[in-house]
């Protein structure tokens, strides 16, 4: 059995669970908070913000990173689902941090024969990269409140740093 098997397998009793406490929540977010964050494993989203489905809109990729596709979720969430306020969430031991992009540029185009159309968005500092995410989304036209606030996420000890 594949691990995609087992998750599967899983999610069977799943309507049960859902039926009762989230079918009925809103499509809008309780909270009006949308949170960007990076899809590591290691950090639940829900646990370190005391949420529950329905609460937040979460946006998770690579990094954290503040992409055109976030940018567009973000504008979505705000425009037509009634978020007002964004938490950025970037960790320590993240992947993206000092991920070469070209030397990844180059060993994708090795391996399949193309370029990827994307940049990676590898950086130095989470906390220097939270500090240019926040200045993304204030730029941004389509993002109407820049109530914006970012945090570094120490997968060591669990704490969550404000930068």
């Amino acid at each position: 059995m594949s691990e995609t098997d087992r998750l599967v397998a899983a999610a069977a009793d799943y309507p049960v669970r859902f039926v009762g406490p989230y079918a009925a929540a809103p499509g809008r977010p309780r909270t009006r908070v949308a949170i960007v964050a990076c899809m590591d494993a290691r950090i639940d989203v829900f646990s370190l913000f005391g949420l529950e489905p329905g609460d937040a809109h979460v946006i998770r990729n690579a990094g954290g990173l503040v992409t055109e596709d976030a940018l567009r979720s973000l504008a979505i969430s705000q425009r037509a689902l009634g978020t007002e306020e964004v938490i950025l969430v970037h960790h320590t031991r993240c992947g993206m941090q000092g991920l070469d992009d070209e030397a990844l540029a180059r060993d994708l185009e090795a391996a399949t024969g193309r370029r990827p159309s994307w940049s990676a968005g590898g950086f130095a500092d989470p906390a220097e990269d939270v500090r240019r995410s926040k200045a993304i989304i204030e730029a941004d036209p389509f993002i109407p409140s820049k109530q914006v606030r970012g945090f570094v996420f120490d997968v060591n000890s669990g704490v969550l740093e404000e930068i």
